[in-house]
C-alpha cells in the first residue's frame, strides 16, 4: 500500500462524515453555528424525550438547509398509523433519509418490538427515503448475542441501503467483524461509528442533560464507552486513520464515518477540519 492511499482514504471518509446529535434545547443553534451544510446530521430518539423531540429537531434543521437523518426507533412508534403520519411529516420537510434502530423503549409503545417490524411496514408505504440505515454491532450489543445481531442484519438487509455500526474502538476487531458479516451475505455499505474527540467530563455533562431516567439508561449502556474513550491508549485520530486503511479493501465496503458528537459539535468540527488539513498537507509533502 502506498503512503498516499491511507491519506486519500482518510480525507474521503472525513469529507463525507456525518454527525450524530441528541435533541436538546441548544443543539439546533450549535449545529447552525458550527456545522457546515455539507455535513449530514443524524438526530437520535430517546424514550424519555419522545419521538416528537427527534422530529421537531430534524424538521428544524432540514429547514435550515441540512441533510438530516432522524432516528425512527421502532419501539417508540405505536404502529402503522403513526408511522404514516411520521413519513408524511418528514416528506413535507424534504427529508430523504432515516435510520431505523429497534430502540430502548421498554415496554414498546405499540405494535413494533424490533426494527424489522417497522421496516416491513415502511416498505409498503409510499415514502421519500432514498437512504434507510440499520444497525450493526462490531462491539457487541449489551443485551443481544452477536449471532442474533448478525442474523438481524441479514433479515433487514432487503429493506435498507446501508449499515451504521455502533460506537467502535478497535480497528482490528472491526475488520474481523466486517469480514464475518460479508461472509454471511450482508453486503450493504458500512458507516463506521466513531466517538468524537470529546473529553470525558463533557460526556458526563451530556448524560445529565438528557434527563435523569435517560441518563441512567445511557450510562448503563455506555459504561464501557466512557472508560475506553478516556483510556490513554485510545486516539480518535489514530483510529480514524486505521479505519481509512481498512476502507482501502473494497471487500469490506466501508464507505463512511458516523461520528458520535455527544452534542459537542464545535469540538468535533474543529477536529475534523484539522484532520482534513493534515491529510491535505501529507498529500502534497514531497517524498523523502
Amino acid at each position: 500500500m502506498s503512503n498516499e492511499l491511507p491519506t486519500v482514504a482518510t480525507a474521503r471518509l472525513l469529507e463525507g462524515a456525518r454527525y450524530e446529535v441528541m435533541p436538546t434545547a441548544s443543539i439546533a443553534d450549535a449545529v447552525t453555528t458550527h456545522v457546515p451544510r455539507s455535513v449530514a446530521v443524524t438526530v437520535t430518539a430517546a424514550p424519555g424525550k419522545g419521538l416528537g423531540a427527534t422530529l421537531d429537531l430534524a424538521t428544524l434543521l432540514a429547514g435550515r438547509g441540512y441533510q438530516v437523518v432522524p432516528h425512527l426507533a421502532a419501539r417508540m412508534v405505536t404502529g402503522r398509523s403513526e408511522l404514516e403520519d411520521v413519513v408524511a411529516r418528514l416528506a413535507e420537510a424534504g427529508i430523504s433519509a432515516v435510520f431505523v434502530p429497534g430502540g430502548d423503549a421498554d415496554p414498546p409503545a405499540g405494535d413494533y418490538t424490533a426494527a424489522l417490524d417497522l421496516l416491513q411496514d415502511l416498505a409498503t408505504i409510499d415514502h421519500p427515503f432514498t437512504q434507510v440505515g440499520i444497525t450493526g454491532y462490531p462491539e457487541s450489543h449489551p443485551t443481544i448475542d452477536d449471532d442474533v445481531t448478525v442474523q438481524s442484519m441479514w433479515d433487514k438487509r432487503r429493506y435498507a441501503t446501508h449499515v451504521v455500526s455502533n460506537m467502535t474502538f478497535d480497528a482490528e476487531h472491526l475488520g474481523t467483524w466486517c469480514e464475518r458479516i460479508r461472509r454471511r451475505g450482508v453486503t450493504l455499505p458500512l458507516l463506521v461509528g466513531v466517538p468524537g474527540p470529546v473529553e470525558r467530563t463533557k460526556l458526563l455533562g451530556m448524560a445529565t442533560k438528557i434527563g435523569v431516567g435517560e441518563s441512567l439508561r445511557f450510562l448503563r449502556k455506555q459504561k464501557s464507552v466512557f472508560a475506553r474513550i478516556a483510556a490513554p491508549g485510545f486516539s480518535t485520530d489514530r483510529f480514524v486513520s486505521r479505519v481509512a486503511a481498512l476502507s482501502a479493501n473494497p471487500a469490506l465496503a466501508i464507505e463512511g464515518l458516523h461520528l458520535f458528537t455527544f452534542n459537542q459539535v464545535e469540538v468535533v468540527e474543529t477536529w475534523r477540519q484539522r484532520m482534513l488539513e493534515e491529510a491535505a498537507t501529507a498529500r502534497v509533502r514531497p517524498p523523502r
